[in-house]
């Protein structure tokens, strides 16, 4: 169901479609929406459609009636009232100065199962890319765990609404990240593992409640990209890129770890493979 939402979100959703997508009755299917969601169906793509159309507001010259009507309200007012109940201010407010915002992450409930699932043998590993990028000096905006040294070690502090969040703050790379921070940059008693957003070294703009802002030099990375993979098998995808990472000489190509910038994972995506950016120096002749 959650499929078939996101693939005809800009379209009229129906219980009934939803049903018969998920093979059951239409009364069955939308009780073991809430059951694993947390939320009715119509909430869910109410509150998916208003926040894909806030970064809509955020990056691109739309008004405000086109806003309301792409998501699928049948007035201006009535899209006005949602926006203000869902983020606390008005959509014309925010177009002219967008603020970070709680936005709705849609996490996938057929993920749950394989982040449990135990460390498998590697059959058939794909290839991995590797290329030398380049970061500006620049601020990230994160906010802070209390041990997690991975993902669902950090929602479990933290909660998993940070994402959205995050994702309402424009980046410089266009995505939120997630990095491994060391000291000083890891302060005491907090995560190894934050999630935060790379914006310009100048910016100036609000920061949300909650989180902090550290300053990160210019640096080189080496960014390893796997091949797409299928969703069910993003847990696979993630060990093959950072067993290649863990193996992998930078010497080769004349450049040494550089373990005082922080390791920066980007979020899991099947169509594009996972990606992990290490930080590298040249080495010394």
């Amino acid at each position: 169901m959650q499929d078939y939402i996101e693939a005809h979100l800009a379209e009229e959703i129906t219980l009934a479609g939803l049903s018969r997508a998920a093979l059951f009755s239409p009364w069955y299917a939308r009780r073991i929406f809430r059951e694993h969601t947390g939320c009715s169906p119509a909430d869910y793509i109410r509150r998916l459609r208003l926040s894909k159309s806030a970064l809509r507001l955020r990056d691109e010259r739309i008004r405000i009636i086109d806003a309301a009507y792409d998501c699928g309200f049948e007035s201006v007012d009535g899209y006005q009232r949602a926006f203000l109940r869902e983020f606390g201010c008005n959509p014309k407010e925010y177009a002219m100065r967008p603020v970070p915002l709680a936005l709705f992450t849609a996490y996938g409930v057929k993920f749950r199962e394989y982040l449990h699932k135990e460390r498998c043998e590697m059959s058939g590993i794909k290839n991995v890319f590797i290329q030398v990028v380049e970061k500006p000096e620049r601020q990230v905006i994160l906010k802070r765990g209390v041990k997690a040294e991975e993902y669902m070690g950090y929602c479990e502090e933290v909660g998993c609404d940070v994402w959205g969040v995050l994702t309402s703050i424009k980046s410089l790379c266009g995505e939120p990240v997630c990095l491994w921070l060391r000291p000083p940059y890891q302060t005491p008693g907090t995560s190894s593992y934050v999630q935060g957003v790379e914006v310009a070294q100048d910016y100036d703009g609000p920061v949300p409640e909650g989180f902090d802002v550290i300053r990160l030099p210019a640096a080189s990375y080496l960014m390893f990209q796997g091949e797409p993979f299928a969703e069910e098998d993003f847990c696979e995808a993630i060990q093959a890129v950072q067993e290649a990472m863990d193996r992998y000489d930078p010497g080769l190509i004349g450049y040494r770890w550089d373990d005082e910038n922080p390791r920066i994972q980007l979020e899991p995506r099947g169509g594009r493979g996972y990606i992990e950016l290490r930080a590298v120096k040249r080495s010394e002749a």
